[in-house]
């Protein structure tokens, strides 16, 4: 939603919804991370946390030139890392505060994050057009925390990057949102799809027990769980 309508809803393992309304006063909230029981909103050039338990916000940091944030990752320190996807840079919002971690046309316009170890995973959605196809899509990729240092996971372009996840193997689970492609990046580096549907399959989630996959469906306004235990490698 937008204009302060936008909210977050809460689902149970069954895909139940439990609250319709748990979390409000966002505009048009994309990623989501916890952590230490504080759920992490990028909202279009802020981030907001909201208490998990009560659903309140308990910090909210507007970025100056911030134009589309997308993706939220979390250090273990608590720090909040950020993409903005239009503006080719990474956020990392700390103690009410944000800075540059990275900028530039090296990170290939940055859609997901996700913090692995001492490094940051960057999925890619490459340069984007006015409809927001690309001539070349983005690659995976990772950040060193302490350097930014850029290292290649996919050495060729893979898609238009939106979600990112670990796989529980030392690999990764990443959505093409054009292609509709939910891809597992082997430690190996080999590249498995693992389900392909239409347009919109966004950020998704991965549970490695069970090998249940989640994936929003947007252009179709909904959620589906699968199990992938058949094609996970």
């Amino acid at each position: 939603g937008r204009d302060g309508e936008g909210h977050i809803t809460r689902l149970d393992s069954d895909g139940n919804v439990v609250d319709a309304t748990w979390v409000e006063g966002l505009n048009a909230p994309k990623g989501l991370r916890s952590h230490d029981g504080t759920l992490w909103v990028a909202d279009i050039d802020r981030v907001v946390g909201f208490s998990i338990e009560t659903g309140e916000i308990v910090s909210e940091v507007t970025i100056d030139g911030a134009i589309f944030l997308n993706d939220v990752a979390i250090g273990d320190d608590g720090t909040v890392y950020v993409s903005d996807t239009l503006t080719t840079t990474i956020y990392a919002v700390m103690n009410g505060s944000a800075l540059v971690f990275a900028q530039g046309n090296e990170l290939e316009h940055p859609n997901g994050l996700l913090v692995d170890g001492d490094r940051l995973i960057v999925g890619a959605w490459g340069m984007p057009n006015d409809d927001f196809s690309t001539d070349v899509p983005g690659r995976l990729f990772a950040l060193n925390l302490e350097t930014a240092e850029k290292t290649l996971i996919t050495e060729d372009p893979l898609g238009n990057i939106d979600g990112v996840e670990s796989d529980g193997r030392g690999g990764f689970i990443v959505s093409d949102y054009q292609a509709g492609t939910v891809m597992q990046i082997t430690a190996s580096g080999d590249i498995i799809q693992l389900q392909q549907f239409g347009p919109g399959a966004a950020d998704l989630a991965y549970i490695p027990e069970g090998n249940v996959l989640m994936v929003p469906h947007m252009n179709e306004n909904r959620v589906v769980a699968y199990d992938v235990s058949d094609a996970i490698q």
